[in-house]
């Protein structure tokens, strides 16, 4: 604080223009625009996570220019003497009859501090080739390098070596516990009401925490405040509408989007009584409102609700869902400081039902945050930004409520579990020289386990030899230092290099025996027994732009190694669900992961797309499994490829591609097997040490527009997944041949092998 009051101080007599940058025809602020000024000295400002902008500078006479893909540039003079408020609206490309395409590279990517960053361009998530005609942004980051995939179809991540729980998804704020839809095939993400997608993969920001191994933070759409607008599209098994606009014009807005799959319309038609029975489809809802107050403060209120329904006649079923909602204020306490303080909720939630003769039971769990965050910046002068502030997060895991009808046995309920997570945290992003800028930061993390509750201790063997009761008390608290920092070099004005180190804590985990989440996955949160995970990244790279004429090729390469404690697996026969002594089944260990990632990136021009390759290792040890040996995790990929291409045919065809490759899924095979009492029990080879055979994939996509119409868009969407019908092993069960009981055989489960696909889109 002494330093930002004396940056303060040293800085009386200067100037300082802020604003709001926004989308002239919709309103919806511009995240991450690029503002300069051009006068004497030239200097620029990025516009943060809301459109804000802040730049302090000797007083005199500038040319303000204001830059964002997609976005016609706009410059303006200004007599800078004192505070000035500039509020800045940019005019889409596509309302243009004339696009006038510049370049200035002043404020760029490989200027910055940040290292394993990646924003998805959302105009090319909606041009990609996608199953079952949805686009998806968890899918179009499975395509780039350090990403990986949990199986075909999956919508799990898997960064760089991280587990799928690993992953901090916000959405708006919220954390999201369970990201799928239907079991991996769509994530919950619809993406008309997405605005900015944001993977942070290696320099992860000190307002982040509590996940070990990456941050996705997307964000959505304000609402148009300039008129109302709908939009959708219907496709083959799927539809989404979303309407928005203003409630006051220039100063409230509302959105509103919900989609629905109707896969079991068609299993109705079936003749058989079971599958006609058989239900399967998703549907979610999102909604946001906000409102200027006034010239310094704004409200947000957003909501996000789905729910998953899969059930196979009255045999079983399976239903699951989050719910989030966030209230948001942005406060301009002046040119300089600006504050952004959070409410947000967030409830996970399934339930397993079996019926078995006259006999049903239900099996509950789940998981809910109550969150509450502020963070204040202050923009000392350009290139020179703090950041400090707070989140407290309480936490109620429900591990599981086992209830039966008909069967005589009593109802189970395990213990809910409860935690309170703090993360108190600040950074300094500075632009040192020219060529030199750093960003570094510290965040601390402090975990409570609170009671009630009845807490074990366990011997070697996981028995439990000891209980104690607490009731509202702290029964133990972890405290982490979590120390950030990351620089970028200037060698040339087209080439940078850039380095980085994070610790990262993890407090909350996803027990699962699966590579990905599946929806009746138990989540548990640190306990006396349950230690936080804990990760340390260094990460390095080149970063290139190849300049072409007009255009520009960004060219990367990234290494990275990770080293992780108290990682968690399982004793051989563990039971997951309803288990009150989970805990001594689990085993820790560590982890480590390695690689290098290669990126060529064209973002503008007919033709886009990139090439990516990764080389990695995930690897973990367990004293109780193989003696410790380091095996290969389930997300262990040697080898990861995608080569993605959008080509502009015309104004009103497009075509689109996209191909990738990876190394087989790691896997446990029997080695023999034995008979024990009249039974066949297989013997396994060492944890993790066979392939599945390796996994590639070719998707097409064909994209027609409608005639231009007034206030009117449509176009159809063709794709075809798996274009030339490749079978890959979704999974592999072994069993005894039934010819030969000598022998053992493998089946291999695929799901699909063409997958075709039509949608229409539109908006008026």
């Amino acid at each position: 604080m002494l330093l930002v009051l004396g940056g303060a101080i040293a800085q009386s007599g200067r100037a300082t223009l802020s604003g709001t940058v926004r989308d002239s025809t919709s309103g919806e602020e511009l995240i991450g625009a690029s503002i300069i000024l051009k006068g004497a000295t030239q200097v620029g400002a990025v516009a943060n996570e809301y459109g804000f902008y802040s730049l302090t500078v000797e007083p005199g006479t500038y040319t303000v220019a204001c830059i964002y893909v997609g976005f016609a540039r706009y410059e303006r003079v200004v007599d800078l003497r004192e505070k000035q408020v500039l509020d800045i609206a940019l005019t889409p490309n596509s309302v243009l009859k004339e696009v006038v395409v510049t370049e200035d590279r002043t404020v760029r990517p490989i200027d910055r501090p940040d290292i394993g960053v990646e924003r998805l361009n959302m105009s090319s998530v909606e041009k990609m080739p996608v199953i079952f005609g949805e686009r998806d942004v968890l899918k179009s980051l499975q395509l780039l390098p350090g990403v990986k995939s949990g199986g075909d179809g999956s919508a799990g991540l898997f960064v760089r070596g991280g587990a799928s729980d690993q992953n901090l998804i916000l959405f708006d704020e919220a954390p999201v516990y369970n990201p799928n839809h239907l079991l991996g095939f769509f994530s919950t993400f619809n993406t008309n009401v997405v605005k900015d997608v944001q993977l942070f993969k290696g320099s992860i920001p000190a307002e982040y925490g509590g996940r070990l191994s990456s941050v996705l933070d997307i964000r959505l759409k304000e609402g148009n405040d300039q008129r109302v607008k709908y939009s959708g599209s219907v496709g083959l098994i799927s539809t989404n509408l979303m309407a928005e606009g203003p409630i006051m014009k220039d100063k409230a807005s509302f959105l509103i989007a919900a989609r629905r799959t109707y896969a079991d319309v068609f299993l109705k038609l079936s003749p058989d009584e079971g599958t006609s029975s058989s239900q399967l489809y998703f549907y979610d809802i999102n909604t946001k409102l906000n409102w200027d107050v006034g010239k310094k403060d704004k409200l947000f209120l957003s909501g996000y609700f789905g729910r998953d329904r899969l059930g196979f006649g009255t045999a079983f079923g399976l239903d699951w869902g989050n719910l989030t909602g966030t209230l948001r204020w942005n406060h301009i306490y002046g040119s300089r400081w600006f504050s952004n303080t959070s409410l947000i909720y967030s409830d996970y939630r399934y339930t397993v039902s079996i019926k078995s003769g006259d006999a049903d039971f239900r099996v509950r769990s789940g998981v809910r945050d109550v969150n509450l965050s502020h963070e204040i910046s202050y923009y000392q002068k350009p290139g020179s930004r703090f950041r400090f502030g707070f989140n407290s997060i309480h936490h109620t895991a429900l591990p599981g409520v086992v209830t039966s009808e008909g069967s005589g046995l009593n109802d189970t309920r395990i213990q809910d579990r409860y935690g309170w997570e703090n993360g108190l945290y600040a950074s300094w992003d500075k632009s040192i020289t020219d060529k030199l800028s750093i960003a570094v930061g510290t965040r601390l993390s402090v975990y409570s386990v609170l009671g009630p509750g009845d807490f074990y201790a366990f011997d070697r063997e996981g028995n439990a030899i000891d209980t104690s009761s607490a009731t509202g008390d702290f029964l133990k608290t972890y405290v982490n230092p979590e120390p950030r920092a990351s620089f970028s070099y200037m060698l040339t004005k087209n080439t940078s290099l850039k380095a980085a180190y994070a610790r990262t804590t993890q407090h909350i985990h996803l027990l699962s025996t699966s590579s990905g989440n599946n929806p009746s996955d138990q989540w548990i949160p640190n306990t006396n027994n349950v230690r936080p995970e804990i990760g340390d990244q260094v990460s390095g790279g080149w970063f290139h732009d190849l300049v072409c004429k007009e255009n520009t090729i960004q060219l990367s390469v990234e290494a990275y190694y990770k080293w992780m404690q108290n990682q968690i697996d399982y004793r051989s026969g563990t039971e997951l669900q309803a288990n009150q002594l989970v805990e001594g089944d689990l085993v820790f260990g560590k982890g480590r992961a390695y690689g290098v990632e290669f990126l060529a990136r064209k973002n503008s021009g007919r033709f886009t797309g990139w090439v990516g390759y990764t080389l990695s290792r995930t690897e973990r040890s367990f004293a109780e499994i193989d003696q410790g040996a380091w095996f290969a995790a389930r997300q262990d990929r040697t080898h990861d490829v995608s080569i993605v291409g959008m080509y502009e045919l015309s104004k009103r065809v497009s075509l689109s591609a996209l191909w990738t490759f990876q190394t087989g899924n790691a896997v446990t095979v029997p080695s023999g097997k034995y008979i024990l009492d009249g039974d066949v029990v297989f013997a396994y080879t060492a944890r993790n040490s066979s392939r599945l055979p390796a996994y590639h994939r070719l998707d097409l996509s064909l994209v027609l527009k409608k005639r231009p119409e007034a206030k009117f868009e449509g176009n159809w969407a063709f794709s075809i997944y798996n274009a030339y019908g490749r079978e890959y092993p979704f999974s592999v069960a072994f069993e005894t041949d039934p010819n030969d009981p000598s022998r053992t055989r493998a089946l291999q489960t695929s799901l699909f092998r063409w997958v075709p696909s039509v949608s229409y889109n539109f908006s008026f």
